[in-house]
């Protein structure tokens, strides 16, 4: 299969050596030559950990229409932080004119419905197939520009497209490696409000912000980091989470029971099932506050769940503490510049999000 990968950092440099173990034709693009430097020099990618082994990438480019021009892509598999989706869309809008499948790995809170929204501004007549994943395959952590440390692969991901019909039918158009890792969720809701990334990332590394700038100390993100107290906590936003998915007429799974399912592990509470990961033990804490797990599960994780959660009435206490809290300590407006309703929503209406997980949505937009 064709498939084009979508940024050089953990996740992207993990798939492309993957798909190219597995006998896919891989290209991988990034927007910055300087991250990409190294591999232009090798054109391999070196895996460890899970996977293990050294494989060439036929084209590593920091030009689109090269990487588009290369062959005709069956799969864009997009591992960028959701921070760059927009201008992504932007760019495939103006430069594809083909049709294949567009595949936000993950695409964290309403990332496909943005993603939709920004590319059918710059180009109506192309109609890609536009699919979100709750999380990346991927447990890993980038070693070297041209080499990545494979912790742990995840399986029963849930993945939805804009039309929930269309879900069984989407995964069979995944390479054949990565299809075994995913299950067709119910609708954009499970994707969309079933990403733990926004209760597990923000506040515990706000929460530990001494900790995190020192000088002369590191920690174990999750597996220090996320202490009794800061669990239960967690678990507050976590039900709020599941108030908004609940009153969109799907509940997805709480954050303890994510974690059990796709760790395989027990526990009565959140921090206890994060102690029994193995996984977690070997990653360490950012060092900034200005860190992916800030500066995209805030605006485009937190900001979308608070902004959908008060249309629907809820009061969302303890997700806007967390936004507050991020807000005031990186001098940011995340509400201003993340996925708010009017980003989302052209019209701004509550009824457009409840419509937009109903089957005849993608009809009723088109209209």
């Amino acid at each position: 299969m064709n498939v084009i990968v979508i940024g050089a950092g953990n996740s992207g440099l993990a798939a492309a050596a993957h798909l190219s173990k597995e006998g896919d034709t891989v290209v991988l693009w990034n927007r910055s030559r300087e991250t990409i430097a190294g591999l232009l020099t090798s054109g391999k990618i070196v895996l460890h950990g899970a996977i293990e082994g050294e494989y060439t990438i036929p084209l590593i480019t920091d030009d689109l229409e090269e990487a588009l021009g290369f062959f005709e892509p069956q799969v864009i598999l997009v591992t960028t932080p959701a921070t760059s989706h927009r201008k992504l869309a932007e760019l495939l809008a103006k430069h594809f004119q083909g049709s294949c499948l567009i595949v936000l790995s993950p695409g964290r809170t309403f990332g496909a419905l943005d993603f939709y929204n920004v590319f059918r501004k710059y180009n109506r007549p192309v109609r890609p197939q536009i699919a979100e994943t709750q999380t990346t395959i991927y447990t890993c952590r980038k070693t070297a520009q041209d080499a990545v440390h494979i912790i742990a692969l995840k399986r029963n991901i849930p993945i939805s497209t804009l039309n929930p019909r269309e879900n069984h039918k989407v995964i069979h158009m995944l390479p054949k490696c990565l299809q075994s890792h995913f299950v067709p969720a119910k609708s954009m809701i499970q994707t969309s409000l079933g990403n733990v990334g926004m209760i597990l990332h923000c506040a515990p590394l706000l929460l530990n912000t001494g900790w995190t700038e020192s000088m002369s100390a590191t920690y174990r993100y999750y597996y220090d980091g996320i202490t009794p107290s800061i669990g239960r906590l967690l678990e507050r936003i976590d039900a709020e989470r599941v108030e908004v998915s609940r009153q969109l007429g799907l509940e997805v799974e709480t954050a303890v029971d994510w974690v059990k399912r796709t760790y395989r592990v027990e526990g009565n509470t959140l921090f206890e099932c994060i102690q029994a990961v193995d996984a977690y033990k070997a990653i360490d804490a950012p060092t900034s506050l200005y860190h992916r797990y800030i500066l995209e599960d805030v605006p485009f994780g937190l900001v979308p769940l608070e902004a959908v959660g008060k249309a629907l009435g809820l009061e969302m206490r303890y997700t806007t503490l967390v936004i507050d809290l991020a807000n005031a300590l990186l001098e940011e407006d995340f509400r201003a510049t993340g996925r708010n309703l009017k980003s989302l929503l052209p019209q701004g209406e509550i009824e457009t999000v409840m419509a937009f997980f109903m089957d005849e949505m993608e009809e009723k937009r088109d209209a």
